[in-house]
């Protein structure tokens, strides 16, 4: 089993914002492939599902972002995963906005909701980086971080979803490069 967790903050009121875009990830995911319906579990939201061969447990932390990694922890205790198993999907403020990477460990680079999943699972878990791009001054990042995705970005944030929900596949195979290269192309169209 696999376990991809989309980081964000529960609730309404943080629904749109770009840190919210792990949660975002998610939920295309489910939809896209048919995934079961939410359930309660590790103190977050869970939905279960097969993409091709592969079970994956979707987990979308309700501990708000600087405790995410409680649930993280909780889910691989239960089980029995080691951080190989993990996928976190995360806002990234140093790549360019709707841009998608993908890399095993390295550091949080100031993300609190990595900093907890460090904190409590290790960092070589896999990440899927999901660039919301830099405010340009450090002064504006908690606003630009916190705020909505404007009107103008949403086809786009609706583009990319789509291609990382279309491209999963590759994802559950282990093939990074190509899940990069595959989402990539669908957003040059």
């Amino acid at each position: 089993m696999q376990l991809w967790v989309g980081l964000g903050n529960p609730g309404a009121q943080y629904a749109m914002h770009r840190h919210n875009v792990g949660f975002m990830a998610l939920d295309a995911i489910a939809e896209v492939h048919g995934f079961s319906p939410v359930k309660k579990a590790f103190q977050g939201w869970t939905q279960e599902g097969r993409i091709g061969s592969h079970k994956i447990l979707l987990l979308k932390p309700a501990t708000f972002m600087n405790e995410s990694g409680r649930a993280i922890g909780e889910a691989m205790r239960f089980y029995k995963l080691g951080a190989a198993d993990v996928t976190v999907f995360h806002d990234e403020l140093d790549l360019a906005p709707f841009k998608v990477k993908v890399k095993t460990g390295g550091g949080t680079a100031g993300h609190n909701g990595l900093r907890s999943a460090d904190a409590h699972i290790g960092n070589d878990f896999r990440r899927v980086r999901i660039g919301i791009g830099h405010p340009g001054h450090k002064d504006r990042v908690t606003g630009h971080v916190l705020g909505n995705f404007a009107k103008n970005e949403i086809d786009p944030l609706a583009d990319m979803l789509g291609a990382i929900a279309a491209e999963a596949a590759w994802l559950a195979n282990g093939d990074d490069a190509r899940f990069m290269n595959e989402v990539a192309l669908r957003l040059a169209d």
